[in-house]
């Protein structure tokens, strides 16, 4: 769901995710897995010359997702696998 599949910008990738549930829906089999960008917080950061500048949470390599966009991103993928399983919901606990 990363880099070209969301035209390199991380917010593209719920988009290309439902993409990839919509797919796996509709009775796909070419499909065997995805990457997602994610962290605690959205975007990213440059490595500050303080260590303690960081932002908690974020990442210093690529943009993420944040953890809410990322829970909605893996309840809509595993809606998708309901579907190809025949089943009308699936069920996703986080705690």
């Amino acid at each position: 769901c990363s880099h070209d599949n969301a035209s390199k910008d991380y917010t593209n990738q719920p988009i290309a995710l439902q993409t990839i549930a919509d797919q796996i829906a509709a009775g796909s089999h070419h499909l065997m897995g995805v990457m997602i960008e994610s962290h605690l917080k959205a975007g990213n950061q440059k490595l500050p010359k303080h260590l303690g500048d960081l932002v908690y949470g974020q990442s210093i390599t690529d943009a993420c997702v944040d953890f809410a966009t990322t829970e909605t991103m893996l309840r809509s993928l595993a809606g998708g696998l309901a579907k190809a399983n025949g089943q009308e919901k699936c069920v996703v606990a986080v705690d």
